[in-house]
């Protein structure tokens, strides 16, 4: 998985690519807990993301628990295969979607 991020003070923005399967959920998970410390907003941009995982939603939901805590999260731009797995799963019920 390659991911771009854009930090602005306290706001932190991933662009995921690819895929978030289990293969790389692991590294996302990795840079997120490095990139969410003092992050008050967080934005997960899956415009270029192809397919998400259950072990990628896993960490997604690991995100959102730490970031109801800590200020907001919102995921925005899937693309309708993305949108079905996460409506699916009930996750469009658990994470802010826009």
């Amino acid at each position: 998985m390659i991911f771009d991020k854009s930090a602005d003070g306290t706001s932190l923005t991933l662009t995921l690519d690819k895929k978030l399967s289990a293969v790389t959920a692991d590294e996302l998970e990795k840079a997120l807990t490095r990139e969410l410390k003092g992050v008050n907003n967080f934005v997960v941009d899956m415009a270029k993301l192809a397919y998400v995982s259950s072990a990628g939603l896993r960490v997604l939901l690991k995100a959102q628990k730490y970031m109801n805590q800590h200020g907001s999260m919102t995921v925005k731009n899937s693309i309708p295969e993305v949108m079905n797995i996460l409506e699916t799963t009930g996750f469009d019920e658990i994470l802010d979607i826009e």
